[in-house]
């Protein structure tokens, strides 16, 4: 769809729709006519596509990043780019759709409460340890939680260690995967974590850092949905990392994701949670063990039937250590 036709000369059509107010009656006004009806269609395709629940004061937001896509596309309102979306099927775009409705805010050491707990977590697992970071944004969790590893487990033992790097959004999983970042998103490290994990950018890539090849190669970066009915994943993990993602989610999303996640879960894996995200009331699988991280309640047994049961013929069987 995204191949349709560059964008025509408006002229003096630019400004069309210039009557139309904004969502709310407030601010300037739009290029594109915007109805409650179209706000209702891309919530329900959203919600179809990805598991998320976009709440009514998302509606300038979903303008605004979407407008985006008619303008590029040379399309004139909302109901026809939505016609095109449907009735091409085109991947590129909905690709396009869906990561332009995604929110990707994370840090290095977000939360930081968490990563002690996972170090200490570790120390205390059969080695190698795999960790799942099923919400990796632009990288910065996941090479966190390496990070943490390193420290807590020594080179030797971390480098046998895995992690898996998975979101939605291809766009922003390029980012993790270059492992690109200003020096203002790492400035808040530590000095000795700086020179340990990062090369400086000099000449044309001053003011830029890289994460050094060491601690990229122990990350697998991919796509996948958390709403997908098989995540085609046959490694079981001994935590999993699924922070504000949730919340996005209603209620019965959130509880299919987590029943998904048990048998993927090695015997008293942790799960972690995000600040504002309660799982109590959605599953019995896990419990509250202290401040959003859960830990898997059933035992041994239970988990290797469940996860022969999970597994189905032809899921993925690329080994997760592989590099990208």
């Amino acid at each position: 769809m995204n191949a349709l036709r560059s964008r025509p000369d408006r002229g003096d059509r630019s400004d069309r729709h210039a009557d139309v107010p904004r969502a709310g009656g407030e601010g300037a006004a739009r290029d594109f006519e915007f109805t409650s009806a179209d706000f209702e269609r891309i919530r329900a395709l959203i919600h179809r596509r990805a598991g998320i629940s976009l709440s009514d004061h998302k509606r300038d937001m979903a303008y605004s990043r979407l407008a985006r896509r008619l303008r590029a596309l040379g399309l004139d309102t909302f109901r026809d780019y939505l016609d095109e979306l449907e009735k091409r099927n085109d991947a590129n775009e909905w690709e396009a759709f869906t990561n332009a409705l995604t929110t990707n805010l994370t840090a290095f050491f977000r939360e930081a409460h968490h990563f002690p707990i996972l170090a200490d977590f570790v120390k205390r697992r059969t080695q190698p340890v795999s960790v799942w970071c099923s919400a990796a944004s632009t990288g910065e969790e996941p090479y966190s939680i390496a990070m943490t590893l390193i420290e807590s487990l020594g080179e030797r033992a971390a480098r046998e260690s895995r992690v898996l790097a998975t979101d939605l959004d291809t766009q922003v999983l390029a980012k993790a995967d270059a492992g690109v970042y200003a020096y203002d998103q790492v400035k808040h490290l530590s000095p000795e974590r700086l020179k340990r994990f990062f090369l400086k950018g000099t000449g044309s890539h001053a003011g830029l850092v890289k994460v050094r090849p060491e601690l990229r190669q122990m990350i697998k970066f991919e796509q996948l949905n958390l709403t997908d009915a098989d995540y085609g994943l046959r490694q079981t993990f001994d935590a999993i990392f699924c922070r504000n993602v949730m919340i996005y989610f209603d209620k019965p999303t959130q509880a299919q994701v987590l029943t998904r996640f048990e048998p993927l879960m090695k015997p008293d894996g942790l799960l972690f949670a995000g600040h504002s995200e309660n799982f109590t009331y959605v599953t019995q699988a896990f419990r509250l063990r202290g401040q959003t991280v859960y830990e898997l309640t059933r035992g041994r047994a239970a988990a290797a039937t469940s996860t022969a049961t999970a597994v189905k013929p032809g899921a993925k069987t690329e080994p997760l250590g592989a590099t990208v």
